[in-house]
């Protein structure tokens, strides 16, 4: 059985809103201490919805690179 979630899914996905829509971007630690969360939490929802938003080449794309390479 899972261990329950510590932090729900709407703070997390609202914290990460707000450092990516903040101009200038606050500190990780001064945002999580403001939201009540810990800064490695923050820290690490913030580079899962970075690495989420990275658009991926296509797997043809990928073949074609691969056989121009070689």
């Amino acid at each position: 059985m899972a261990a329950p979630k510590k932090y729900p899914d709407e703070l997390k996905a609202r914290a990460v809103r707000l450092y990516l829509e903040s101009d200038p971007k606050p500190t990780i630690r001064k945002l999580a201490q403001q939201l009540g969360v810990h800064h490695e939490a923050l820290r690490n929802w913030i580079r899962q919805a970075d690495t989420g938003q990275r658009p991926e080449p296509a797997d043809a794309d990928l073949a074609e690179e691969n056989k121009r390479l070689r």
